[in-house]
């Protein structure tokens, strides 16, 4: 469950200061991120790494410290945890469901979710699917007044849902640039995420290069890379709009 400021800063899968913040939009004046948004990240990124041979998963995840597999794994484990913080119905918004997180080396991702190395790339995908589909049902049966612990701010299942896109499409081009594979999800698709998760941020013409600028992954032509850490805004906008 690590916040993604923690991370340092296709197929072929394709459909020094921040810019002025913007007004959090006013209530209906945004499309939500819905399940199916879960469904469409996670079905491209398993698209995107299906194939890769078994011998290209060592090579580190783009800018992170991690190899390919373990990134895998950490957005693996990413969406099992958002799923579990929205089983609890009446659970405490100060802490997160207390499975346990390891990491399998010192510098590496701790998760509670691991794939089996003998299981090979296939079963590493599989593992990638699955977790998934699980924030998928739970986003589609969860009611929407329930709330999870997140760092940055509790949030509900809608929340959670941009949480998992993000993840997934950010990490997956942390991916594509450590395996060699084109990424380019659709707009409609980031811009979604993006007004649900920075609705401070300014979004360009592009969607897809404005949440890598969002993420601290890339720069755009009129705002440099973040480096001074980044975060999103989990709670419901309805109920605490950033800037009010």
């Amino acid at each position: 469950m690590s916040s993604p400021s923690s991370v340092p800063p296709a197929s072929n899968a394709s459909p020094s200061s921040d810019a002025s913040p913007v007004s959090a939009p006013a209530a209906g004046a945004r499309s939500p991120v819905t399940a199916d948004d879960v469904d469409l990240a996670v079905g491209l990124a398993v698209r995107l790494l299906a194939g890769v041979p078994e011998g290209a998963w060592a090579g580190r995840a783009g800018s992170l410290e991690w190899d390919c597999w373990e990134t895998v794994e950490h957005l693996s484990d990413d969406l099992f945890a958002y799923a579990a913080q929205l089983g609890l119905r009446t659970g405490p918004l100060d802490r997160y469901v207390p499975v346990v997180a390891e990491s399998r080396r010192p510098g590496g991702p701790a998760n509670t979710v691991h794939a089996k190395r003998e299981a090979g790339a296939g079963g590493l995908v599989q593992v990638l699917e699955a977790s998934g589909a699980l924030l998928a049902s739970m986003v589609r049966t969860t009611p929407a007044d329930r709330r999870g612990h997140h760092v940055f701010g509790a949030s509900d299942p809608e929340g959670f849902a941009a949480m998992g896109v993000v993840e997934t499409l950010v990490h997956a081009h942390d991916l594509a640039e450590g395996l060699g594979l084109r990424w380019e999800p659709p707009a409609g698709l980031c811009a979604r995420a993006l007004a649900r998760l920075f609705p401070e941020v300014a979004v360009t013409a592009q969607p897809w290069p404005t949440l890598l600028w969002a993420t601290g992954r890339a720069g755009l032509p009129d705002r440099p890379r973040r480096t001074g850490g980044w975060r999103w805004h989990g709670a419901p906008l309805e109920e605490d709009r950033p800037g009010s």
